[in-house]
């Protein structure tokens, strides 16, 4: 039996990580008891930050401990501050007594005290290097600092990203940093391609490359993430990636991003949809816009203006606005809308008791014969690559998303039976396809509603397809009537969208 090590049996080693479970949690409570005097007594002093520390070198996520240390932070940089006024009036009388030596500088001092919070964070960043309240401690002591070295910290993410290039949490920070630092933005995508070459499936990679990219190579016309030029090369980068590993959901994401997702976003709310009358007014938007109420709409004809006051919101995303303030409407004159600092021609309606202004969603954007010629040959690849794989999930959506960007109406039902055959081969997320079937539909019959001559009082929903949502539902604020399925009335129940004549004033 000698030289054998001794094995504990299941018994005993329960035991001991009970006993050891204990010891644990009675040694935090005596800490926590301890700090939590301390706190109520206000002393915020050397002895709290090392307590705190005991217990955030094990456990770097308890919250109200960085809490704590920001107060005895603030204190100390208060009693420092203090001290440095003190210091400031005595200088002349140490002068006169020739004093050899002086006491380190309160400068000194507070660089010593942000030192060490830094210090700290690191020590509990390596034991979770995805803490939330660790990172956030460093970005706020450092924000602190007016004599932060921010290149130091840009450093730091590089060594952080050597460990774990896919921490999101190193990624944000680095977004933070770099800022501070001023690194151009060319060196920062120079940096993402070196990371997406060592690892394809990096989404924090990919998606610090969609915040650069517009801002680096921007689109004038604002339908594109980038400019054209740019664009195809990016689409043929992503190619690469995707094809070597197409089960890996990375690159496939920043593909969609490319081929639509990533049009430009408006700083001012973007109409899509109005309507007026003697009765009022209503207005749509193409996302929520839950702060309306705080912006000047008015109307212009000739030479008079007005503002439109005492907005309702018409639907519960607030999408939607009413105005059911009478309006002196003329019509044999022409009309604008203001907003903000848009302002929008109104067309007459044929009836003319009112004006309108409508912008269907737009399901793909026109292209240049180079960078459709791009589209195609990725189109291809993927019908090339569903021949060897037809149940890729990725490569069944991303050629419905293509086809849709090369034209829209034209592959409109191929790019449909995509989604049909994605219900079947990704089942856990049939609701989704299901959705965004229901959307490209939508698309698809809003744009023929607008060179109908039933536009805009009277919108049928054409199309043969079971639609279990109606979305882009405030576009059709503007007119008089739906015709849609009885089923899908009941489907949406309190969701149906108001229109324009269930709006008007009671007379």
């Amino acid at each position: 039996m000698h030289g054998r090590v001794k094995v504990r049996t299941t018994e005993e080693e329960r035991e001991r990580k009970k006993k050891e479970h204990a010891l644990k949690v009675r040694a935090y409570r005596a800490a926590m008891g301890r700090i939590l005097k301390k706190r109520d007594a206000g002393e915020l002093d050397d002895e709290m930050l090392g307590l705190t520390v005991q217990i955030l070198h094990r456990n770097p996520d308890v919250t109200t401990l960085w809490n704590i240390r920001r107060e005895c932070v603030l204190e100390k940089i208060k009693q420092l501050s203090e001290a440095e006024a003190e210091s400031n009036k005595s200088d002349e009388v140490q002068a006169e007594a020739g004093a050899e030596e002086k006491p380190a500088a309160p400068e000194d001092k507070l660089q010593s005290v942000y030192g060490q919070e830094l210090n700290v964070t690191e020590q509990c960043l390596m034991v979770n290097p995805k803490s939330y309240n660790a990172w956030h401690h460093r970005c706020w002591t450092l924000e602190q600092n007016p004599q932060a070295d921010w290149q130091r910290e840009v450093q730091l993410c590089n060594k952080y990203l050597k460990y774990d290039e896919r921490n999101f949490h190193t990624w944000d920070f680095r977004r933070f940093v770099t800022a501070k630092a001023a690194v151009p933005a060319e060196q920062e995508l120079d940096f993402c391609t070196e990371k997406i070459k060592v690892n394809f499936s990096n989404y924090s990679s990919w998606h610090h490359r969609s915040l650069l990219l517009p801002t680096l190579y921007p689109n004038e016309q604002r339908d594109r993430p980038m400019s054209e030029e740019k664009l195809q090369q990016e689409l043929e980068m992503v190619l690469t990636a995707a094809f070597t590993d197409p089960n890996d959901s990375s690159a496939w994401f920043y593909q969609r991003w490319l081929l639509g997702g990533g049009a430009q976003a408006d700083q001012a709310p973007k109409v899509v949809a109005f309507r007026m009358g003697v009765t009022g007014a209503v207005i749509a938007f193409k996302k929520p816009c839950p702060d309306f109420e705080q912006l000047k709409v008015g109307l212009s004809s000739n030479e008079d203006s007005w503002q439109l006051q005492s907005w309702q919101p018409a639907d519960s995303r607030r999408t939607t606005w009413k105005n059911q303030t009478p309006i002196d409407y003329q019509k044999d004159r022409s009309y604008s809308l203001k907003l903000s600092e848009q302002e929008i021609k109104l067309l007459p309606l044929p009836t003319g008791d009112g004006a309108f202004y409508f912008v269907p969603p737009h399901a793909a954007s026109s292209c240049s014969k180079e960078l459709l010629d791009e589209l195609q040959t990725q189109l291809q690849s993927c019908f090339d690559l569903l021949e060897y794989e037809p149940d890729s999930k990725w490569t069944l959506l991303t050629s419905a998303l293509l086809m849709r960007a090369i034209d829209a109406t034209a592959n409109h039902e191929r790019s449909l039976e995509h989604l049909v055959e994605l219900e079947k081969v990704d089942a856990l997320r049939k609701g989704y396809y299901k959705d965004l079937a229901a959307c490209w539909t939508l698309e698809l019959e809003l744009a023929k509603w607008a060179t109908s001559p039933k536009f805009p009082k009277r919108f049928e929903l054409t199309a043969e397809s079971a639609l279990t949502s109606l979305p882009y539902g405030q576009y059709l604020a503007i007119a008089d009537e739906l015709e849609l399925s009885e089923k899908l009335k009941e489907e949406l129940g309190d969701r149906l969208p108001q229109t324009f004549a269930e709006l008007k004033l009671q007379e």
